[in-house]
């Protein structure tokens, strides 16, 4: 493998919005996806389905060094990567009273160290592309002024810090041509949703959310830059 400038690393593959995602991205003419997650079986039929165009890893964002992806491409003698979707994240419902402090840090070891670290890690690929996007997949929990729902402080406070983070790298990645974006997604019926709020039906599937990331990947950084984005159904 030696293909320059179409490489897209996509976290939290195994399934949901992230597996719809990496395989959106991969029927994409010229476009390559490592698709990045704990489960093996079920990136295995992530890449049954996919095709030679995705590429699987079973890394575990949380515990093992982001240095491991970089390693990734420079094993296989690739040098750019057109960009990032951090779609990998934790959710815990517990009333703020009884989350434990292994609950709060491993959400944010999640949500924000994971894709902080990551994009460090493969910023000089991503320097070298001279177009990358790097997108944060948020939530609607980590905006200013939406609405908010008991038992998720741990959550959207960490959600909340990403939304920040992508203004912080908007700006000093601006000289670099690299793109950073964040989606605040609503809800959408995944299995992590559906393991918080069981019983609750969304309004949204997979799919559909999957396809509309997997254009934004490729076309959002020609009109948003440094931007948290709803993406929603709901008000406010």
């Amino acid at each position: 493998m030696n293909e320059k400038n179409t490489w897209f690393v996509v976290t939290g593959a195994s399934n949901g919005i992230g597996y719809e995602t990496a395989l959106q991205l991969s029927k994409q003419p010229g476009i390559q996806v490592l698709a990045i997650a704990r489960t093996k079986d079920k990136l295995d039929l992530l890449k049954q389905e996919a095709g030679s165009s995705l590429q699987t890893m079973v890394f575990d964002l949380e515990k093992q060094d982001a240095n491991k992806v970089l390693k990734w491409f420079q094993s296989h003698d690739i040098d750019e990567v057109l960009g990032i979707v951090h779609n990998a994240g934790f959710l815990i419902n517990k009333p703020f009273a009884t989350i434990t402090k292994e609950d709060l840090e491993k959400s944010y070891r999640v949500n924000v160290f994971a894709p902080f670290l990551l994009t460090q890690c493969l910023l000089p690929l991503l320097k070298k592309s001279n177009k990358a996007h790097v997108i944060h997949i948020s939530s609607m929990g980590g905006v200013q002024g939406s609405s908010k729902f008991a038992g998720l402080s741990a959550y959207s406070s960490s959600k909340g810090a990403l939304s920040i983070l992508t203004e912080c790298l908007a700006l000093e990645f601006g000289d670099d041509k690299i793109s950073v974006n964040c989606l605040a997604i609503g809800a959408v019926q995944t299995e992590m949703l559906a393991h918080a709020f069981p019983g609750y039906e969304a309004p949204l599937k997979p799919a559909e959310m999957g396809e509309f990331v997997s254009w934004f990947a490729l076309n959002g950084s020609r009109f948003f830059n440094g931007k948290i984005l709803p993406v929603a159904l709901s008000t406010p």
